[in-house]
């Protein structure tokens, strides 16, 4: 029989029977278990049978209170679905943990230097009528600013192609490869920051170094008002690419200092719903800004960079004031009062370590070591997703990336063209979020990945095929359902977090996952080429056979996970139940390399 699974750290899923394995630290894998860790800790070695029995009360009494004590529905399908709440404002909201067993307790206290540590109190009890509305604000504080952090980013990040249906090209006597090589050059720039920034990031706090992106890249962004050609372009290209870059799981990082594994899903959904949508009101904004041109003899895209830059500098130093440390640390000159009492500050601190009790291994201020991040690197079993990254999008890359610039070559005008945009990026938002629903409601990502194949190949197969002579509301209906396919990225971010399995090894592989989308992009950006314009035959035919061989990569992928997890089992079945708790006890296995954790796929 294979092993139950139990929820774990930020909504991933764990095959082990025990519930110490519901904590991702490195101390917690091994369950705290080994010679050297009880010596340090200075407790005696309680015996095997009597850890077996405690582990097995404790998750019995999970299972039989987790209908009527867990908080209600607050991942991807409850933008669907309903959850009858049966709890009264009244009952305790405290969920049972590990703290709460004297005899496990001690293994998993928070390190002396965490900065929350005067809040954790493993005796505290609270009510659902305090708990939901705390949740509430925090969403307001920090969910609302996430998703206007991401809409900044991308704005600054994407303006390039408003400005492209209003001869920015041509102002700067530059031609298609040009354009390719600095969009290239910003995703280079973007991939070699990634690292580098979460190590900044966790090394000074993301409430510092996140608002010092935002108006560096801000800056960098409205001086592209002074462009003069090529040179001065690529720079541009390569400074905002390079303040970026990390932004994203520094973000992520932040927001999973205030919400638990079960709650952080659906936010990081409203998150990249602010990334999609963006794409929706930047067209609008650039069809006002863009009727500038000839303002003060200046051309209409120099407006566009430049109003936006100034619109995103506002945003990065209102983050200054709006972001804070930690729960536990909201008091500022301009906050004297901070956001939280005293006893919500010990709301906040003990739900989430009863929930994930590793979120206490490290100081919010405190380095990833470089042995860490060899060790999350070397994990091979997550490389097949980041392989995934490499591939998925780039059917969906150039025609993207050069939407407007076809939709100008089609015969539709600068404002048109802008206004056209918009359709495929709202259906694209809607599409991304019901394949990440039935994702997690039929617990499938990699078939997931060959629908979203299935959508683009026949699109694509099309524009190769597609006579010259087309009609352009029918080319422009062909690139509309093209683009508005269901992107499977924020699914893909979170399967790399399910199967990461420890807190160091999740936290490296949302950087390198979103590297390898990076160099996906770089190498989408080079396959539509000048001599190849403008029906881009050979690059059409070069996606085709891109999205053919994704569809062999998923199948691949799931038979290796399908093969890891076998394997796995009959280990597992083979050991007797004192094998198992002597493997438990002693095992020095860590995070997805444990015997009794089981890949998603």
């Amino acid at each position: 029989m294979a092993p139950p699974t139990a929820p774990q750290g930020d909504g991933v899923l764990s095959s082990t029977p025990v519930v110490p394995a519901t904590s991702n630290s490195d101390a917690a894998s091994s369950k705290s278990s080994s010679s050297n860790e009880k010596e340090k800790l200075g407790k005696p070695s309680p015996d095997s049978r009597e850890i077996e029995a405690i582990r097995a009360r404790i998750l019995e009494e999970q299972a039989e209170e987790h209908r009527a004590s867990q908080k209600p529905t607050t991942n991807l399908s409850s933008l669907w679905t309903r959850t009858k709440d049966t709890r009264r404002p009244e009952d305790i909201a405290t969920q049972p943990s590990v703290f709460d067993d004297p005899n496990l307790a001690p293994y998993f206290a928070p390190s002396e230097n965490y900065e929350n540590r005067h809040r954790f109190d493993p005796s505290f009890r609270w009510t659902w009528a305090e708990e939901i509305p705390l949740v509430k604000r925090i969403d307001w504080k920090v969910t609302a600013w996430s998703c206007i952090a991401f809409f900044a980013l991308d704005l600054d990040r994407s303006n390039i192609s408003q400005a492209n249906t209003d001869n920015f090209l041509p102002d700067l006597g530059m031609d298609t490869n040009d354009y390719n090589l600095g969009q290239t050059v910003s995703r280079i720039s973007f991939l070699l920051a990634e690292l580098p920034s979460q190590l900044i990031s966790k090394k000074i706090g993301p409430d510092r170094w996140i608002p010092a992106q935002m108006i560096l890249w801000s800056l960098v962004s409205a001086s592209q008002f002074w462009l003069k050609g090529r040179k001065s372009f690529l720079v541009t290209r390569a400074l905002i690419g390079l303040l970026q870059g990390g932004f994203i799981p520094d973000t992520i990082l932040y927001m999973s200092y205030f919400f638990k594994g079960t709650e952080l899903p659906f936010r990081l959904a409203l998150f990249w719903m602010a990334n999609r949508l963006t794409d929706v009101i930047a067209p609008l904004l650039a069809y006002g800004l863009l009727r500038l041109r000839g303002y003060h003899g200046y051309e209409g895209w120099r407006w566009l960079f430049l109003l936006e830059g100034i619109l995103t500098l506002i945003i990065g130093v209102w983050s200054i004031f709006a972001m804070v440390p930690s729960p536990t640390q909201t008091k500022a000159p301009w906050r004297k009062k901070g956001w939280f009492t005293e006893r919500e500050e010990k709301i906040l601190v003990n739900r989430i370590l009863r929930d994930d009790p590793s979120k206490s291994d490290m100081h919010n201020r405190q380095a990833i070591t470089f042995k860490l991040l060899w060790e999350s690197l070397c994990d091979y079993d997550l490389w097949p997703i980041y392989m995934i990254g490499l591939t998925f999008s780039i059917p969906a890359g150039p025609p993207d990336n050069y939407l407007t610039l076809t939709l100008r070559q089609l015969g539709f005008g600068t404002f048109d063209s802008n206004l056209l945009s918009i359709p495929c990026q709202v259906f694209c938002t809607i599409n991304m979020l019901l394949i990440t629903y039935f994702s997690e409601k039929l617990n499938q990502r990699a078939y997931m990945g060959i629908f979203m194949q299935l959508w683009l190949l026949p699109c694509v197969l099309a524009l190769y095929l597609l006579p010259s002579n087309t009609n352009r509301w029918a080319a422009y209906a062909l690139v509309t359902v093209l683009l508005s396919y269901p992107t499977t990225h924020p699914m893909q971010v979170g399967w790399a977090s399910r199967n990461s399995n420890t807190v160091r090894t999740r936290t490296v592989s949302a950087a390198v996952y979103n590297m390898s989308v990076q160099i996906n992009s770089i190498i989408g950006s080079n396959i539509y080429r000048k001599d190849d314009r403008p029906a881009y035959r050979r690059g059409n035919r070069t996606l085709v056979g891109i999205a053919s061989m994704n569809i062999a990569l998923y199948l691949g992928i799931k038979a290796y996970y399908v093969w890891r997890n076998k394997t796995r089992d009959k280990k597992w079945e083979a050991m007797s139940a004192e094998q198992r708790q002597k493997y438990l006890d002693e095992t020095e296995d860590k995070g997805s390399k444990r015997l009794d954790f089981r890949f998603a796929h």
